[in-house]
């Protein structure tokens, strides 16, 4: 046999994982696509839903019929579609999970897709609980503390009235002298989600820290005594993430602080668990020799 035949033997199996992997991402994409367009069918809903928060708020603060406005032509149409794109792709994840999965399953060995697929379906559902926790929790939160310096329900008073001298006493004027400017909010629709939508996915990022280390757990690359060391540099690590990723907000901070580093003392327990499951495999198999731990 030729150098030739060699070369030609040893390309054909990159020629066929090639053209798997294409014919993978090309089921991905129409899927993608697919989920872009029946989201896109109910994404005034959705985004009714996403504004649930602010309008709460306003209605709390006394607003009858809470307003967001838009100031350009396909600005409505653009936040449609980035709903669309964004539920799009969390509707075709489970057949974009099934084709990452058909891909890479044959190259593993049985223990390995018994250790792979249970993260592949934990990722979604901790990233849900995450997205879950930022819209019921957080965003409310947010909302209050940025809305609720002015009380809406002078602006309406004076809407109505269409003069600032029958506002009540504490209306939301600053400052409240007769040469200053009213401070009201007219908010904007894209604006509005736009940190509805940062906060979803940030805490759906941070819900997947178990996930993450579990799977480097695993693979040998964490251990659990090695985490719990870090544990004081994770303490700060997750107080910069609170700073940089909630408002202002003591109250808003603290909770994602504990949540996330309850995530962080959940992930120490798995990962000590995953190294307490391989220790039992590796005795039961005579890796291990207890006399050699005692010397």
């Amino acid at each position: 046999m030729s150098a030739s035949d060699d070369i030609d033997e040893s390309a054909a199996p990159l020629i066929e994982h090639l053209a798997e992997l294409r014919t993978r991402l090309i089921r991905s994409v129409l899927a993608f696509l697919v989920g872009i367009v029946l989201v896109f069918i109910v994404a005034e809903p959705i985004l009714q839903y996403l504004l649930g928060p602010i309008e709460a708020t306003l209605r709390d603060l006394g607003d009858p019929s809470p307003t967001l406005q838009y100031t350009s032509p396909q600005e409505y149409l653009f936040t449609l579609f980035r709903i669309s794109m964004v539920f799009g792709f969390a509707l075709a994840f489970p057949v974009i999970g099934f084709q990452l999965w058909r891909f890479v399953a044959p190259g593993l060995y049985k223990a390995e897709k018994g250790a792979f697929l249970p993260f592949l379906l934990a990722s979604p559902l901790m990233f849900m609980l995450g997205a879950s926790f930022a819209h019921l929790v957080v965003t409310p939160l947010a909302m209050q503390f940025f809305l609720g310096f002015a009380d809406v329900s002078s602006i309406f008073a004076n809407l109505l009235s269409g003069t600032v001298s029958d506002l009540p006493v504490d209306a939301a004027i600053v400052p409240e002298t007769q040469d200053g400017v009213r401070i009201t909010f007219f908010g904007k629709v894209n604006e509005s989600l736009d940190i509805t939508l940062k906060f979803i996915m940030a805490f759906g990022m941070c819900f997947q820290l178990p996930v993450l280390l579990t799977l480097m757990g695993k693979a040998g690359l964490v251990s659990g005594e090695g985490l719990a060391n870090v544990r004081k540099y994770a303490v700060v690590a997750i107080l910069v993430l609170a700073a940089l990723v909630t408002p202002p907000d003591v109250i808003t901070q603290g909770i994602l602080f504990v949540v996330v580093y309850g995530l962080y003392e959940v992930s120490i327990f798995l990962v000590r668990r995953v190294e307490n499951k391989r220790e039992a495999k590796l005795r039961a198999e005579g890796f291990y020799d207890d006399e050699d731990e005692l010397t």
